[in-house]
């Protein structure tokens, strides 16, 4: 029975995951990117310059609501989508694809922006602060403060589906590539690593969204500068190719050598499915998990949070996975018959010998235990909107512990439930982002008229 269970979920998994998601994602990107019609140009272009003021300090006040500086609360929310899907799913999506894939995943990655702006800033405006200035915020708010008191059941369905995807995906899977990875390359126990992990873990969590973001404000600039650099490092020494493999990304996005087969009927390849589905799982957008912490941002103004939260599609896709994306076509590695983390760490290998046998390890490392520093928060919020937070302490264990599970036992049928509850959480949150536009729009014009525009 728990054979045929497991199967059933797997079959799942592509349902879910499929892609009429994808589509669904891409499409409201693309109308958010357009719809903004009060002002000339893609909100990607004008919010952009505005977005790093922001984060750089310029509008902040201490003594507005919130939890999180800005910057913070970005680094909280990038630790999340900066993991593995920035090394292994780029290395998938080229390997089965092709290079034309990195070309998708970079136009989905700016069309993600507008929807991070647009989820964020309905986070922002919709949470809720109580009366130890702790911050309740995120889709299920939105959902049930936005569209009303009828719609409170969807909000549970999310609650419930962040609540299972934490545990998962975002956990288990985690602790096990990381445990796999150490154990091949450096002889590490996977139990050993899963203790480890759960013990860092647990140091960071328990003193809640406040130490998240301090140690993500630290950890998320140095993991992302030194993986970029290291991929820098092997670009510059090749410089002289890259002018040829950029053409060579564009030619193949809209040429047969692509890759082989369609799109779901649109009539493009498969490297436009590979790098708009990797590029949908890496950064997030329209899932709904971000807002939690982009919520959590010291601010009287929604819309300013909202900027803010476009930058991580952009830091995410466009820099880590074309760095990523770079480093594997300049090695030639994508061509042979492996793929994944393995892909990434020959590729790199290729460019200096035995640099990738100890800079991948550690990159996949980091990357992952800062996805499980933001995605235990992340659960945690969803256990505090459907029981209260007196059961807050007790999600926290049962996270840690899943951590060393995860390290030592794969439990395929629990990562596919997880896998799934992260898919469907994209759909509450999206039919909210629709139906609350008008009022996204109307708020954006206001505040750009008045912040950037300087019209009163």
């Amino acid at each position: 029975m728990f054979h045929n269970v497991a199967e059933l979920l797997e079959i799942a998994v592509g349902y879910v995951w499929g892609m009429p998601l994808v589509i669904l994602l891409v499409i409201t990107g693309l109308f958010l990117s357009f719809a903004m019609t009060g002002f000339k140009g893609l909100i990607q272009i004008w919010g952009f310059c505005h977005a790093i003021d922001v984060v750089r300090g310029k509008y902040y006040d201490p003594h507005d609501p919130g939890e999180l500086t800005h910057f913070q609360a970005l680094c909280t929310a990038l630790s999340a989508t900066v993991g593995l899907g920035n090394i292994a799913g780029v290395a998938v999506a080229i390997h089965i694809g092709g290079p034309g894939a990195t070309f998708w995943m970079i136009m989905t990655g700016i069309v993600g922006m507008a929807t991070k702006f647009a989820e964020c800033t309905l986070a922002v405006k919709y949470r809720r602060i109580d009366k130890n200035n702790v911050v309740h915020g995120g889709p299920m708010h939105y959902i049930e403060l936005g569209l009303g008191k009828r719609w409170k059941p969807l909000a549970t369905f999310f609650s419930f589906a962040v609540i299972m995807g934490s545990f998962g995906g975002a956990n288990m899977f985690q602790a096990n590539q990381v445990a796999s990875i150490l154990n091949s390359n450096y002889g590490i126990p996977p139990l050993t690593t899963g203790i480890t992990l759960a013990v860092l873990t647990a140091l960071v969590i328990i003193g809640g969204i406040k130490r998240i973001g301090l140690v993500t404000s630290r950890l998320v600039p140095l993991m992302a500068a030194g993986y970029v650099g290291g991929a820098l490092v092997i670009v510059l020494m090749n410089i002289t190719e890259v002018p040829g493999l950029l053409w060579y990304i564009i030619h193949d996005a809209f040429s047969d050598s692509a890759a082989i087969g369609g799109f779901a009927g649109i009539a493009v390849q498969q490297g436009i499915i590979q790098g708009v589905r990797r590029a949908c799982f890496s950064n997030e957008a329209g899932m709904g998990s971000a807002p939690i912490a982009h919520a959590t941002a010291t601010t009287k103004e929604p819309v300013r949070e909202g900027t803010v939260a476009l930058l991580e599609p952009f830091i995410d896709t466009v820099v880590i996975c074309t760095m990523t994306s770079l480093v594997i076509l300049i090695s030639g590695a994508w061509t042979k018959d492996i793929s994944g983390v393995q892909l990434t760490a020959e590729a790199f290998n290729h460019g200096i010998p035995g640099f990738g046998s100890w800079f991948v390890p550690i990159a996949v490392t980091l990357f992952a235990y800062s996805t499980l520093i933001s995605w235990s928060y992340y659960g945690g919020r969803g256990v505090d909107y459907i029981f209260g937070e007196r059961y807050l302490t007790a999600y926290k264990v049962l996270f840690c512990c899943l951590t060393v599970v995860g390290s030592v036992w794969t439990l395929d049928a629990v990562l596919n439930f997880s896998d799934i509850m992260i898919g469907l959480m994209a759909i509450p949150n999206l039919l909210a982002i629709w139906l609350l536009f008008p009022e996204v729009k109307k708020d954006s014009i206001a505040y750009f008229n008045k912040y950037v525009f300087k019209k009163q």
